[in-house]
């Protein structure tokens, strides 16, 4: 095929995939694992250091094994820091090179220029694909099927020219790929059918063609294996008794049918899919006879229309690993598990298109006309779906507005009208989240959060109900340990930081929570250990040295008190609950002026801290500077009414002045 229509139909390709995902550039992160990946992870937002891509290359954190994306997200906090239209933009750009890749792939190793063009343009513009693009989270999609791309090409040229170098670049496409997502393990079988054809290799006999992909099938069950092992660490894994099989594979057989639908009809697409109670048997029974119905008629076509049960077969076994067999997440189905699934539907349409209208010599007018019409149909509706993920508030009301028991949109929902201030509305979401799934810890959690201000007693039995149903979670006890701390119960506070410090040995949050509490406890020298830890565990942590300061402050240890609680000022200018600290060090080592400073930077921060006021007040007694004490004394005491320490100095002092 010449050059130049390559090009030309390349280039068509990318500017309708572009138009279609345009919106997205617009789009903010939004509160469904984007904190994970980017938003509330310090080591993404770290960039590309030594120390960040170590921890890529070895963490297990969200469920998986995909150090490559983790890579990939810090080299955008590293271009474009935390601004939601630079991440967008990498998703949008890969997306566009899947889509320009996978028609020069296609065209390569059909020799047909227009299907393969149509197959990458639906590729490019469905709506079921905006999910993998537009959500930051989901980056591992996008980037997992350039390295799958890269490989299938890499392998048609191996298949044509030989050699070990080549057959190198596709298991390094295959590894890398992996890297990024696990989904590329039916790669091995990918390339099984593309022999079958376009290929046309089945000459060399299945055995050898299967013994040649043995080193890729090693690769990806290494990979199906860390990744396993991720997940159920991660306690992403659903179990047998969690989720019966016959549960399973009924969502299984309608989620295959469901997306041949959603493919033809994109209507009503969400974010996530609740599990339903149960499967109308009806939907079960038409599932399969669709399944069946479309695997006899591949078969039975085979020979003249191989492409048909290529296709058929490319999305039946690319789906295998997300279908719910082995259940990860509560999502019964999702649309970013169609990204790679699809190409087979998209290839077997186009090439069945093209086929139609060679053998009734439809005029070339009239097919482009009925190809232009359906893309361009796609395209409005991505556009519109695109548009959806703006905010976690538009995704999530528009998931209530398609499935209004949806526990998952109440939940999110209810976290984003808490953070954007209409605290009321979210605690309703967050009620009715828990109304319609009480087993969710996360809810738990979100309204526990929301209610901890106004109704503090009401939030620790929240936390308390996430606890006992996530025990193994460290972050739950931490909270409800901060909870009774703040509620004066010092003995339940100890025991669930202590819980909180056990599962994660490593979070100097929890150690320096611990640490205090074990100081109001009186266990002194196991107070101050916790806290040093914390403090060496995350040296930039402003709060850590703080609480290290004020447990060597209590212990008498002044001197090394006013070195941490400088350090935690230093750190964190704005903090007033260190330069509080520290001006009580510096009064009682006898630094009166300095100390004066303390408090009236404390002043500076919180005009309304009565006890700074108070403390300030003896400072400058002690001075000699009795009017103003006598004057924060009496600001003190309007701050606090029956404020004992104010009341007393200023009876002390007299009204004088």
């Amino acid at each position: 095929m010449p050059l130049r229509p390559r090009l030309a139909v390349g280039a068509l390709v990318a500017v309708l995939t572009l138009v279609a995902l345009a919106p997205v550039l617009r789009n903010d992160f939004v509160n469904f694992d984007d904190q994970l990946y980017v938003t509330a992870n310090p080591t993404v937002q770290g960039g590309l250091t030594v120390a960040n891509v170590r921890w890529a290359l070895t963490a297990t954190a969200a469920g998986n094994w995909h150090p490559l994306t983790w890579v990939s997200h810090m080299s955008d906090c590293q271009l474009f820091g935390t601004t939601p239209a630079g991440h967008h933009a990498t998703s949008l750009l890969l997306h566009v090179v899947n889509a320009v890749i996978l028609f020069l792939v296609l065209e390569s190793a059909t020799g047909a220029l227009w299907p393969s063009g149509v197959a990458a343009a639906l590729f490019g513009v469905h709506p079921l694909h905006v999910e993998s693009v537009a959500w930051i989270a989901e980056r591992k999609d996008v980037l997992s099927t350039l390295f799958m791309f890269l490989g299938l090409g890499a392998y048609v040229t191996w298949t044509r020219k030989g050699g070990m170098a080549r057959y190198a670049a596709v298991a390094a496409c295959l590894a890398l790929g992996l890297m990024a997502k696990p989904m590329l393990v039916t790669f091995p079988i990918v390339l099984l059918l593309f022999d079958y054809w376009p290929l046309e290799r089945r000459d060399r006999g299945l055995l050898r063609l299967v013994a040649e992909k043995l080193p890729l099938v090693a690769l990806a069950l290494g990979d199906a294996v860390l990744t396993i092992v991720a997940q159920r660490e991660a306690g992403a894994v659903r179990t047998t008794t969690g989720l019966p099989l016959a549960m399973r594979l009924a969502n299984a057989v309608i989620s295959y049918a469901s997306y041949l639908w959603k493919t033809l009809w994109p209507a009503d697409l969400i974010c996530f899919y609740p599990y339903p109670a149960a499967f109308a048997g009806w939907r079960i029974a038409l599932a399969i006879v669709v399944l069946i119905g479309l695997s006899v008629l591949a078969l039975a076509t085979a020979r003249r229309r191989p492409y048909l049960i290529v296709g058929w077969l490319w999305y039946l076994v690319t789906l295998i690993p997300t279908i719910g067999l082995v259940q990860v997440g509560h999502q019964s189905m999702a649309d970013r598990y169609t990204y790679v699934p699809l190409v087979g539907i998209f290839l077997a349409a186009s090439f069945a298109l093209a086929d139609i209208a060679a053998r009734h010599r439809l005029a070339p007018w009239l097919v482009a006309s009925a190809a232009t019409v359906v893309l361009a149909a796609c395209t409005l509706t991505t556009r519109a779906q695109a548009a959806y993920w703006q905010t976690s508030l538009t995704l999530f009301t528009h998931a209530l507005a398609v499935t209004p028991d949806n526990y998952m949109a109440h939940e999110k929902l209810g976290e984003a009208l808490v953070e954007a201030g209409r605290r009321d509305e979210g605690i309703e979401h967050l009620r009715e989240t828990i109304r319609l799934t009480p087993t969710f810890a996360e809810a738990h959690v979100a309204l526990a959060d929301a209610l901890l201000e106004q109704d503090p007693a009401i939030a620790a039995e929240h936390y308390s109900d996430a606890v006992a149903l996530k025990p193994e979670e460290a972050t739950n006890h931490a909270k409800l340990g901060s909870a009774l701390w703040h509620a004066g119960d010092v003995d339940g506070a100890r025991l669930h930081f202590s819980e909180a410090v056990r599962l994660a040995p490593d979070d100097a949050e929890s150690l320096s929570n611990l640490g205090v509490v074990l100081l109001a406890a009186g266990a002194h020298d196991e107070a101050i250990e916790r806290l040093t830890a914390a403090a060496s565990l995350d040296p930039k942590s402003a709060a850590a040295h703080n609480n290290l300061g004020f447990g060597l402050a209590a212990t008498g240890r002044l001197d090394d008190a006013a070195r941490e609680l400088r350090e935690a000022v230093r750190l964190e200018p704005g903090m007033a609950s260190a330069h509080f600290n520290l001006g009580n060090v510096l009064v009682t080592t006898g630094q009166r002026d300095d100390a004066v400073a303390e408090f009236e930077r404390v002043l500076a921060i919180e005009p309304g801290n009565a006890e700074a006021h108070n403390n300030l007040g003896v400072t400058l007694e002690r001075l000699g500077r009795t009017d103003e004490a006598r004057a924060h004394y009496r600001e003190a005491l309007r701050l606090r009414p029956g404020y004992g320490s104010a009341a007393t100095n200023i009876e002390r002092l007299g009204e004088g002045g």
